[in-house]
Order: structure tokens, then sequence, then C-alpha cells
């Protein structure tokens, strides 16, 4: 039986469903991958008016693309497909470079398009920001691709507010997607507010902490082709000290009859209808516990309890590795 999710709009006019998917962890990161069942589960949310699909060619690498557009045949109406360009990768996984010049735009919009399947992507993304390249070349040819009729919006990745001002004058960014959530809001401090004054939306990826902020956090990181383990957050002490955040957590959302998971996403979508949170899952019964959050209200009074709950100081460890890290706010 179909369901419906509300709606909410990113940028001036681009509508998508108030709650996406993110399909990254269905090819690589999190755990060996079951396609049947990512297939299903990418079914499922779109059974449950779930329509915005979130990829990048780097996931897999190439191989998440693929998955996607396999699961999307017969239904590319119903849905609102983003992936992203950037991170450059061998087809091993070996990276390469952060590759923002207008031959490798053209040349991995089209590679795209082929492994989706398709003949637009609605949203892409600039992954990350090129720091060698000026950002008014790449967003040349981005806006390039939209003139060609290959891609309908533009977003941008972890960039600086600097960056989303000068890409927004080349072109119209309709959403940044950053990373998003109860234990990492720095960046609603900057960037989001950036946004608002453009007319920007915000995608907010790993809303529920790669999964740590969920009744499973204990267990999270477990697993063959793992990659969880490598975030500071994950690591010894700091998870001993991030799993006592959960357990406050755990406490409030026992209260409201939720789950965790359902707690940090409803907290995401009462920010704003400005804000699109993207939780990633392979599995239909994350799925529909990640739906529920939907209809879930909380109170400005709820809301900053929550912030109380989750002290940014009281998180422990950076989100990403020394070496990544360098590449976030271009």
């Amino acid at each position: 039986m179909e369901k419906s999710m509300k709606k909410r709009t990113l940028g001036q006019e681009l509508i998508v469903s108030a709650m996406g998917l993110g399909c990254m962890g269905m090819s690589e990161f999190y755990g060996v991958g079951d396609d049947a069942e990512s297939i299903a589960t990418i079914h499922e949310a779109l059974d449950n008016g779930v329509t915005f699909l979130d990829t990048a060619d780097m996931y897999g690498p190439f191989t998440n693309e693929t998955l996607v557009g396999r699961a999307i045949a017969g239904r590319r109406d119903e849905v609102t497909l983003a992936t992203k360009f950037g991170n450059e990768r061998l087809a091993d996984g070996t990276p390469v470079r952060i590759n923002g010049t207008p031959a490798y735009v053209r040349a991995a919009c089209d590679a795209s398009l082929q492994r989706l399947g398709v003949d637009v992507i609605d949203l892409y993304y600039q992954h990350r920001v090129d720091r060698t390249v000026p950002i008014e070349e790449t967003w040349g040819a981005m806006k390039e691709l939209v003139e060609a009729g290959k891609v309908r919006y533009l977003g941008i990745s972890e960039a600086s507010s600097a960056s989303i001002e000068r890409a927004h004058a080349v072109h119209p960014v309709a959403a940044l997607q950053s990373e998003l959530s109860l234990w990492t809001r720095e960046i609603a401090a900057d960037q989001l507010l950036t946004c608002r004054r453009l007319g920007i939306g915000f995608v907010a990826y790993s809303p529920i902490g790669r999964g740590f902020l969920t009744d499973e956090a204990a267990t999270i990181g477990a697993g063959e082709r793992e990659n969880r383990p490598n975030y500071p957050r994950f690591q010894g002490e700091n998870r001993e000290k991030n799993l006592a955040i959960v357990a406050s957590l755990r406490t409030i959302a026992d209260n409201k009859g939720i789950t965790v998971a359902q707690l940090a996403l409803a907290w995401v979508l009462a920010l704003g209808d400005d804000i699109v949170p993207i939780p990633g899952t392979k599995r239909r019964r994350w799925l529909r516990e990640n739906c529920a959050a939907a209809d879930i209200s909380l109170t400005a009074e709820e809301v900053a309890a929550l912030e109380a709950a989750v002290p940014m100081d009281a998180v422990a460890g950076d989100r990403y590795h020394a070496a990544a890290m360098t590449a976030l706010n271009g």
C-alpha cells in the first residue's frame, strides 16, 4: 500500500520529499552489501513517498549509481535523483584527487548518466571543492550541463560560505549538502545562515550520526568491510563518551515512545522546512523506522532540551580522520 510523504522545497523551486534516502551504504563503507535487499529498500522508499534518492559516482566506486539505476528502472518519473562528482577514484577504490576541472565535470556527468540509465540528473552536486581550480570555472562547466539539458539543478557539498556565494553568483545553488545531526551542529552557525540569506536549501547527510545516534549504537561498526571504526567518534575512549550521549537521548526517546533514531531525525526536521535529511540505510526495517520520524513533531522546548542533552563540547572526536577533514569547508 502506497503512503504519502510531506514535501519540502530546496532553493526556489526544487520540490522533494521531506525526507530522502541516502544510498551510499548499499555499496560501500558500512559493511557487506546485499543488492536484492537494497533494491527492495529503494522500492519500498518510493512506495512510501520517499522519492529523493542520493548517490555519488565515488560510492563503490561507481557501483552505487549502477545499483540505483537498476532500482529506478521503470519508475524514473517518481524519483528526484541526486548524484555528485569531484571525489575522483579509480575503479579499485584508489583515491586520485578532488577534481573540479571543467573537463572532468563534463566527463563525470556523462559517465553518471550512463551508469544511472537516465537522460537527466535532477540535482548534481560538486561533492568537494577543488581548491586548485577557481570555483567559477567548475560552476561554469556545471552551468553548461544545465543549459545542455543533462542536469536540472545544481548543488554543492561541504563548502564554505565564501565558496557557496561564489558558486551562487555563477548559477543558482539549489542545495548545500553537509553533515548535520545532533552531534554535528556547528555548520548551523555559519553555512546554514548563508543558505537562508541566499534562498538555498539544505540537505542533511548523516542525520543519525552514521548510525550511532540510534538504539543500536553499541553494535554499530562491527562486521566485515565496515569503515565506521575508522572515524574518530567510533574509536576507543571517544566511543565510550559518545555512548553516554546516546544513553541520554534514549531516555528522552523512551519518554516520547519513539526510537533514538526517530528522535534524532525529528530534531533535524524541526530545524526548518528548508532542511531535508537523507538518512542512509540498505534495509527495509530501518527505512520504515526512519520514515515514521516524518510524522513526529517536536516543540521548541523539546528541541532546546535535546540540544542541552547533547552539548557540542561533549561530543568526543572529529567527524572524519585528519586527512578527510582537510577537504571540508572548501
